[in-house]
């Protein structure tokens, strides 16, 4: 049993998953481009459009504008979380190396579960260069704008990273449970970015909307950037929001380590 324990807590088997997907120059390209280009974009347009005309512009900074930001960072940090997500859960799939990995003794659940730590490790990097360019930005060019406080730019990168983990872990264990990188992208990111905002925007479904994902970070967000990141006419009490969450985790972890566990090397 100690033996067991160890190799599933191996800092070894983590490292190698951060080593197989930081060798990935694509993947860690479009982890840029998602995370730190985005704020880098936001930004330098914002600053630009105050700089030449100022009457109509605001200030680029301030809590307003990092609201703003924080929306797009959280859907492009979901889209990058989806996108390591799937590779870690079916990378070892694709490139052939599954058996060789199995037949080496390895414990397969180990195998699985050093893809959380390894995959979290690499996509919460990027997203959290991203915030802390947006971050920054929001108090240096706040202006006459009000510059948000240092609760509120904390409560704001920490439900970020969570927001991002949350999708991670979701194309995880979907990748896992099919086998394949391709397919579980192409559903997160259509469930994501078009039957999602379809669903939230029906009042029709009332408290069905709960279920969603997104609807519980939603609801989780810091007051201090509801005007940007809550939807309208959409509440649930804060217990529920983390229940639901919890539960996609679960669900997701547990079927992905249940086919990893089970599938034919």
């Amino acid at each position: 049993m100690t033996a067991i324990a160890y190799r599933l807590a191996s800092p070894r088997l983590v490292r190698a998953e951060i080593l197989k997907l930081r060798r990935r120059r694509r993947l860690v390209a479009t982890l840029l481009l998602l995370t730190v280009g985005t704020s880098v974009i936001t930004y330098a347009i914002l600053a630009l459009l105050h700089a030449t005309q100022p009457s109509q512009h605001g200030a680029a900074g301030g809590v307003e504008n990092l609201g703003n930001a924080l929306g797009l960072l959280s859907a492009f940090g979901g889209v990058a979380g989806v996108l390591v997500g799937t590779t870690a859960g079916a990378g070892d799939l694709g490139a052939g190396v599954f058996r060789e990995l199995v037949v080496t003794g390895r414990s397969r659940t180990a195998l699985f579960l050093a893809r959380i730590p390894g995959g979290l490790a690499v996509v919460l990097s990027a997203v959290a260069a991203g915030y802390a360019i947006a971050a920054i930005a929001s108090v240096a060019l706040a202006g006459s704008l009000a510059a948000p406080s240092a609760g509120s730019l904390v409560a704001g990168g920490a439900w970020l990273l969570l927001s991002t983990a949350v999708f991670f872990v979701l194309g995880l264990g979907l990748a896992s449970l099919i086998g394949s990188r391709t397919t579980p992208l192409a559903v997160l990111l259509a469930v994501q970015f078009v039957l999602t905002p379809i669903l939230l925007s029906l009042s029709s479904m009332g408290a069905g909307r709960d279920v969603l994902p997104e609807a519980a970070l939603r609801q989780l967000s810091p007051a201090a950037f509801d005007d940007s990141l809550r939807m309208p006419g959409l509440s649930m009490p804060t217990a529920i929001a983390v229940l639901v969450i919890a539960a996609w985790v679960a669900v997701s972890l547990g079927l992905g380590a249940w086919r990893t566990a089970t599938r034919d090397a």
